[in-house]
């Protein structure tokens, strides 16, 4: 329904921030890291999801899209609403979360207040499992061999995986990855060295 609000921002507490459109406005339920990018009195820009469910109707929003796309991403999971799925993106940039996933780092989703290892690991597991399903493709990974090199098909796909959470498609990936040093790299240092590429690009 919204894509996104921009507007004044007229208030501001925790989890939430009030962006004022043309006379109308919308509260919208955030993280601490959104928050911290906001100033009362500025203009401010939230991408946004609705959440509707029998009596609840609230709007979320987001500085960034990646962030809005990791949260889409936890209400997938079974047993994660909306007020967890802020906890943890509050706790976790959407690229720490990506790492999290794919490195399968309970810690650092238990950390966050009310996440037990339960959800912790069923988080890593359904979105680990939803993740696979979009990963590069054979003849994708061999755009990334030289010579007689060979590059590890699952260091490719963990940080391939990490970057899809952030909302990137198949082809940005490849993009970004392409003229990366994959074999010697570590998996975090391949997903920050695309990363860099992408926001360059």
């Amino acid at each position: 329904m919204f894509y996104y609000v921009q507007g004044t921002v007229t208030h501001m507490a925790q989890n939430l921030a009030v962006i004022d459109c043309a006379g109308v406005g919308y509260a919208c339920r955030t993280t601490s890291y959104t928050l911290a990018s906001l100033n009362k009195g500025k203009v401010g820009k939230l991408y946004t999801h609705l959440y509707v469910k029998e009596d609840i109707f609230e709007l979320y929003g987001f500085a960034s899209e990646g962030e809005l796309h990791s949260f889409e991403m936890l209400l997938g999971v079974s047993g994660v609403g909306p007020k967890a799925a802020l906890a943890i993106l509050s706790f976790n940039s959407p690229d720490g979360l990506a790492m999290a996933i794919v490195s399968g780092n309970e810690k650092a989703l238990t950390a966050v207040p009310g996440i037990g290892k339960k959800i912790a690991q069923r988080i890593i597991l359904e979105l680990k499992d939803k993740l696979a399903k979009g990963q590069l493709t054979a003849s994708g990974m061999e755009q990334f061999a030289g010579g007689s090199t060979v590059i590890p098909e699952d260091k490719t796909a963990e940080a391939s995986a990490a970057l899809a959470v952030l909302g990137y498609g198949q082809q940005e990936i490849l993009a970004a990855l392409k003229g990366l040093n994959l074999a010697d790299l570590k998996v975090e240092e391949i997903v920050r060295q695309a990363l860099k590429k992408m926001v360059k690009g």
